[in-house]
């Protein structure tokens, strides 16, 4: 037997039937007469060819085929009230509070722009944006989203891929002016450099096929981006650095950029988050607003 769209009404108006306990209530809730609702349940009786209810004046009791038929028809009506509610949730205003992490260089001048922007898109969503370097157990500490600049490792967190950041190799001119400037990836072995403690100490170039690894060492290390780019500044050493953070100090004259025809390594920036939370609204929100703003910027 084929089903049919007045039979799916009819199922439905059965469902309010047996929920609201009479036929007069379930014409109210759903805006109907009550001549319309016993139409429905008869179409269903004489449709199926078996009696659904049992009527008395007073009461109204499920046969045993009602009772069968009744479970079936609940579980729509009970579906499309979730249906309901995730388009409603889809149109309602995002609100309540996200906490993020992110390493502080790269939140000063990435993440807080980005987020000034969304939450005036969005200004019933609370932030706490907590900067630091250390790799924050978000799971203890009750963190919404991590701002990672490296893959996941082995974990029970998920990840989203938000950008691809650009690196390249910058000494000062006050450096330059005491050390030779570098024309081949082997002359590097020679130069100062100023360690980032939270990066690798093998510098990897490629250009066409060939690649060089370089190992860098230095007097001045540092675990914070800010930090290292003032000590290349301040002609400490050269390092590799973002470009977002060093082209600014390329224009004012602080940096100057060394073998730019050689390739380094991209950072690749991800979002990293509890298990499950990826459903909230207001994180999918962020998620997606991030990725998009930040591979239209950078």
């Amino acid at each position: 037997m084929k089903a049919t769209l007045e039979q799916a009404r009819s199922m439905l108006v059965f469902a309010q039937v047996i929920e609201q306990g009479n036929f007069n209530a379930a014409a109210k809730q759903l805006g109907l007469t009550r001549a319309v609702v016993s139409y429905h349940v008869k179409k269903l009786e004489s449709r199926l060819g078996i009696k659904l209810l049992n009527r008395s004046t007073r009461v109204l009791t499920l046969t045993e085929a009602g009772k069968i038929y009744y479970e079936s028809c609940h579980i729509i009506t009970e579906q499309m009230m979730m249906v309901q509610q995730k388009i409603d949730s889809l149109r309602s205003e995002p609100e309540g509070k996200l906490t993020i992490t992110c390493p502080v260089n790269a939140g000063l001048q990435l993440i807080v722009p980005s987020l000034n922007t969304f939450r005036n898109l969005y200004p019933k969503i609370q932030l706490d944006l907590q900067l630091t370097d250390d790799v924050v157990n978000i799971m203890q500490e009750g963190i919404d989203l991590a701002i990672r600049g490296a893959p996941l490792m082995d974990s029970g967190l998920q990840a989203k891929h938000l950008a691809s950041l650009t690196t390249s190799l910058y000494g000062a001119p006050s450096y330059f002016r005491k050390h030779d400037r570098p024309k081949q990836p082997t002359d590097l072995n020679n130069h100062q450099w100023v360690i980032y403690k939270l990066g690798s100490n093998q510098l990897e170039l490629t250009k066409g096929e060939r690649s060089y690894s370089i190992k860098v060492e230095g007097a001045v290390s540092t675990n914070n981006a800010a930090a290292r780019t003032a000590f290349v500044e301040g002609g400490h050493g050269l390092a590799r650095i973002p470009d977002y953070d060093a082209t600014p100090k390329v224009k004012s004259g602080t940096l100057e950029k060394i073998l730019d025809d050689y390739a380094l390594p991209s950072i690749e920036v991800y979002a990293v988050f509890p298990p499950g939370t990826a459903s909230s609204k207001k994180l999918r929100l962020l998620l997606d607003f991030l990725q998009d703003y930040l591979r239209r910027i950078y």
